[in-house]
């Protein structure tokens, strides 16, 4: 199989809410919209991924699904997004593999892990 491009599909129980939560509470950049202007799709981007927001769930569960985002400063993102009423389900805390986590819910109750790779992981060359 020769894969092009990829993207995860999130069908939310109440689009709009779920919009805004990426594109307003999160901060992701917007790819594209298509689709109708009062109901669009959005498709963003999650560093070398995309994440597509789109249609609707029908009341189906959220599934086993997690997103694993990378960002520069989890603690700092912490108190971002617990002043902006993002459910926190598991406070930041070093991890015994050497990366900081903290897990968060989106409105349909999908699991996101922020993760942050300290300065002096081995995983981290770029050093800024």
């Amino acid at each position: 199989m020769e894969v092009l491009s990829s993207r995860i599909l999130l069908r939310p129980s109440d689009p709009d809410r779920s919009r805004r939560f990426y594109r307003d509470i999160l901060g992701l950049a917007v790819y594209r919209e298509f689709g109708p202007p009062e109901d669009p799709g959005l498709v963003f981007f999650l560093g070398q991924g995309l994440l597509e927001v789109s249609g609707t769930s029908d009341d189906e569960a959220a599934g086993p699904l997690r997103i694993w985002l990378q960002v520069r400063d989890v603690r700092a993102e912490h108190d971002r997004l617990a002043a902006a009423g993002v459910r926190v389900t598991r406070e930041p805390r070093p991890e015994p593999w050497g990366l900081v986590e903290m897990w968060i819910e989106d409105p349909d109750g999908v699991r996101i892990v922020l993760v942050e790779v300290p300065a002096d992981h081995p995983l981290r060359r770029d050093r800024r």
